[in-house]
């Protein structure tokens, strides 16, 4: 199966004790279930999420006819998005009221091997 892929990028505080803690809520199993669940409801098919320093990295998988902007408002109304959204906000260089499209900012490829 083809997939769309979508790169995200987003700063956090620099707080290395917030960093450790934000890894915490990202580790395994830990995000709570309701939103892995919208991301999944909406066509995301696989995210990972990369750090270093205070600048995370996302890779995001989507199915084949996947809307980005249409995902995104979908996905804000989801049960408990917005208060997940809140809760993060505290480890990332942006507002508690931003949602997950405003905060992760879309990235432009520029170079892909044998394109």
């Amino acid at each position: 199966m083809e997939f769309k892929r979508y790169c995200k990028t987003l700063k956090l505080e620099d707080d290395s004790q917030l960093t450790e803690e934000y890894k915490k809520v990202h580790a395994p199993g830990a995000a709570w279930p309701e939103i892995t669940q919208g991301m999944k409801e909406v066509g995301i098919v696989d995210m990972e999420i990369y750090i270093q320093g205070t600048q995370l990295f996302m890779i995001m998988e989507t199915v084949p006819d996947f809307d980005h902007d249409k995902a995104m408002n979908e996905l804000a109304g989801k049960p408990r998005q917005a208060e997940w959204e809140a809760y993060v906000s505290r480890f990332q260089k942006t507002s508690a009221n931003a949602s997950a499209d405003e905060k992760w900012q879309l990235m432009e490829r520029i170079y892909k091997l044998d394109k």
